[in-house]
């Protein structure tokens, strides 16, 4: 038996292996959902056509996620006995969403918003929608949104506390994926940067101004940090395009000179 024999011998059955597993997984087009109320009009087709443009659907999360039920068989896609849960009451709301957003569940509750929650307060949807999902950003909070229960004002100041701290983190974001794409290795940045988000991200739901005033302040002492490291990534790489310069330079002098030294023989 050749070398291409021996290793197809020994990957054969890594492949019989993993192909189960990747079959269990449904893409989008494949979920009964989608394709009965994707092709219906009014209210019975609507969701669909707002999860479309939603984080969710960016993400792969289609309506079994939260919904659960049977995605793949039309006639038990509603059936309880497949974990069909339907659309929750008011009240339930933020619960149904914590099954998958644990800390800002709980971030949420300890929020005025939480607390005011089946007493009028505003539940995950009134801020997020229900199917076309925005990814969690300072865009959310508007005057629009917040206008719908109370005077924007307060929840301006907040979002203006919270918007140097965000260029930050985008800017950030962006520095550390064109290193990863040359091939720098970013993991300690990226665990880093992606625990600084989530602190700041607790805030979101925080109607205290001071306390969203000083904890932005903190997190950007940490995004500061973060900041120096990429830095000294920013200056090493300049340092070695310098030295790699002069390398070249070098280089191409020594060619010169041994091309008019033959000459001069010549």
């Amino acid at each position: 038996m050749n070398l291409l024999g021996s290793l197809l011998v020994l990957l054969l059955p890594l492949a019989a292996l993993l192909l189960p597993v990747a079959s269990f997984a449904a893409e989008p087009q494949e979920i009964v959902c989608i394709q009965c109320h994707g092709a219906m009009p009014g209210k019975i087709g609507e969701p669909v056509k707002l999860w479309k443009g939603s984080i969710h659907a960016e993400n792969g999360i289609a309506c079994n996620a939260c919904h659960g039920g049977d995605p793949k068989d039309a006639a038990n896609a509603m059936s309880p006995a497949r974990g069909f849960l339907g659309a929750p009451k008011e009240p339930a709301i933020p619960a149904f969403c914590g099954r998958c957003h644990v800390g800002v569940l709980k971030d949420y509750l300890a929020s005025a918003h939480g607390k005011a929650l089946g007493k009028g307060g505003p539940t995950c949807v009134t801020c997020h929608s229900n199917h076309l999902v925005v990814k969690a950003s300072l865009d959310i909070i508007n005057e629009k949104r917040c206008s719908q229960c109370h005077s924007y004002e307060r929840a301006k100041v907040i979002r203006a506390a919270m918007l140097e701290t965000e260029t930050m983190i985008v800017a950030m974001d962006k520095r550390i994926a064109v290193y990863k794409g040359q091939g720098t290795d970013t993991e300690s940045l990226e665990k880093g940067l992606f625990a600084v988000r989530n602190r700041f991200h607790t805030l979101f739901h925080n109607v205290d101004v001071e306390m969203v005033k000083k904890e932005s302040a903190g997190i950007q002492a940490d995004l500061k940090k973060i900041q120096a490291q990429l830095t000294a990534l920013d200056e090493s790489r300049q340092k070695r395009k310098i030295a790699g310069a002069v390398v070249v330079s070098a280089m191409l002098l020594l060619a010169l000179f041994a091309h008019l030294l033959r000459k001069t023989f010549d």
